[in-house]
């Protein structure tokens, strides 16, 4: 009699915490998929970016608020979560795909730099591991989730079936539910919007300035292949990532227009005399004349 096929081993992770609607219908889905470990924040930690802990210690504790699945909460950020669940919750077991999710609001555009959800997903890529990073339209506490499962399911399949290119992990946007349905699915480029941020001057009682961010997203992309637009004409988008920041075509300009030879071109600096009163570098003042 042949061994029953190993099922594939999916690692949950999120920035909401491990108490967010979100997580738990992530979990619902990939039980159907394969074995569930969750290692997640144990408070919200949105915002966060690709932040990791190095100055305080790392408290990670099992949690039973998912039956029948093995789960821990952890005192640090995303990051952190998959790091640990890597290196220590896992040890010598390879996740076949890594989900964080699913966040409450969009990660769209230039959000994804300062998504804590995209971030556990980007540190799994940095690991090796495919990634995806889930995430709905919809900021509110009582966000509707009922539409999103099976598009989860679908993408998840996707990965564990096809993989996802090395280095790479997906960003995945989720319209928020409404009176029509989802128009399908578009692979999609990062569109270039941004915030226009203010800072709120408020008092507290005791008469203390504060400030409160505040401010309103704005589009500039008017491209009809990036997340926004996808995301406006309800469809899912997918936008690949990378962890390599480098500007390609910026480095391909300044090679051929910066002067970066040895020798300045401009006015050589003189060179420091003994007994002068500014030391060279390197030097203490005691150390001339």
């Amino acid at each position: 009699m042949s061994a029953e096929p190993r099922k594939p081993l999916i690692l949950i992770s999120n920035d909401d915490g491990i108490t967010a609607p979100g997580i738990a219908v992530l979990v619902r889905v990939m039980r159907r998929l394969g074995e569930v470990v969750v290692v997640a924040p144990n408070s919200p930690q949105s915002g966060m970016g690709h932040a990791i802990t190095i100055g305080h210690p790392l408290r990670l504790d099992a949690s039973h608020i998912f039956e029948g699945v093995e789960a821990y909460e952890c005192s640090g950020t995303p990051a952190d979560c998959v790091k640990l669940a890597k290196h220590h919750v896992l040890k010598d077991r390879r996740p076949d795909l890594v989900v964080s999710g699913i966040n409450h609001g969009s990660n769209s555009a230039v959000n994804v730099l300062y998504s804590g959800t995209m971030s556990a997903a980007i540190e799994a890529a940095i690991e090796g591991l495919p990634a995806i990073g889930f995430s709905l339209c919809d900021y509110g506490h009582n966000a509707d989730f009922s539409h999103v499962e099976p598009w989860v399911e679908q993408l998840a399949r996707q990965a564990l079936a096809h993989g996802i290119p090395q280095g790479t992990a997906l960003n995945v946007n989720i319209p928020k539910k409404s009176a029509e349905p989802i128009a399908g699915v578009r692979l999609c480029r990062q569109a270039r919007a941004k915030w226009q941020e203010e800072f709120d001057l408020r008092h507290d009682p005791y008469k203390r300035p504060y400030y409160w961010l505040i401010g309103s997203f704005v589009n500039f992309d008017k491209g009809q292949d990036t997340d926004e637009y996808a995301l406006a004409h309800n469809y899912i988008s997918i936008v690949p990532c990378q962890y390599d920041l480098t500007a390609h075509a910026a480095l391909r300009e300044m090679q051929t227009t910066w002067d970066l030879s040895p020798t300045p071109t401009g006015p050589a600096a003189p060179a420091p005399t003994l007994g002068s009163a500014e030391p060279a570098p390197g030097e203490s003042a005691e150390g001339l004349g």
